[in-house]
């Protein structure tokens, strides 16, 4: 039978998602832990690779297994093998045709930035940190320009592996909490390191650094090394997986945190 499960995880401790030769990967640690409850090899697929630093707060992944348990046995059973920065939210039976990756229509991410003169000591691997000023604003403005269908050349990594840099953004939004501005974007899909390569033209403008239009005139050049920085990984967060109702897939049940930190 094939279970798709929901993941959460503080990326700080780990290299990425996905499994490697060396260093510790989510994708590993809660492979493990679903085998043993399993007693059989298992083989996660996600519906997006994280790199490293970045966390998730729904993260979905499914796999294939001969094993019969409850569904409340295999987030269990798992978490008790798992160390306490990552854990199976859910799990449950699905058809055969469910593809945690292929099967998704939308995916939405949140940024946080920590905007004040001194940095965090407790949240020092959980947000980014910006010690100057923001215009908000002008940011906001600036992401408004990014929406709809475009050919993201100019925001995915020089290694990105997509056969095709267009994606479409449906929404791109700011909101101010106190010191902490955040940045959530959903879209159907996106491309390595998109989100931290938007943030990173978002935050130019934002310092005054570069112009309002300067967002639109990256997105036409389609050329990665006049984008500007990429923002740190540890302000990411994977937050919401979308799939068509017939899967019947469970969505997060809150989306304010981080706003009331």
């Amino acid at each position: 039978m094939r279970i798709a499960v929901g993941i959460e995880y503080d990326g700080a401790g780990f290299i990425g998602w996905q499994s490697q030769d060396h260093g510790r990967t989510v994708q590993q640690c809660v492979e493990a832990a679903l085998g043993f409850v399993a007693d059989e090899n298992i083989s996660l697929q996600c519906a997006g690779r994280t790199d490293t630093g970045v966390h998730a707060i729904h993260q979905v992944a499914h796999f294939d297994t001969s094993a019969e348990r409850q569904p409340h046995s295999w987030a269990f059973g798992a978490n008790s093998r798992l160390d306490a920065d990552a854990n199976v939210l859910w799990a449950r039976e699905v058809a055969d045709e469910f593809h945690a990756r292929f099967s998704a229509t939308g995916r939405a991410y949140r940024y946080v930035i920590l905007n004040r003169p001194v940095r965090s000591a407790t949240l020092a691997r959980k947000v980014a940190w910006e010690c100057r000023p923001l215009d908000m604003d002008s940011m906001q403005h600036a992401a408004t320009l990014l929406v709809g269908e475009h050919d993201f050349s100019a925001f995915r990594s020089v290694g990105c592996q997509a056969k095709s840099p267009v994606r479409r953004i449906n929404h791109l939004t700011l909101t101010r909490s106190g010191d902490y501005l955040v940045i959530d974007v959903h879209a159907n899909a996106f491309l390595q390191h998109m989100v931290r390569n938007i943030v990173g033209v978002l935050l130019e403008i934002g310092i005054g650094k570069q112009p309002v239009e300067w967002s639109a005139e990256v997105l036409e050049m389609r050329d990665r090394t006049l984008g500007g920085v990429t923002a740190p990984a540890e302000g990411l967060y994977l937050v919401q997986v979308d799939y068509p109702v017939a899967f019947n897939i469970p969505l997060p049940q809150s989306l304010q945190w981080p706003l009331c930190l």
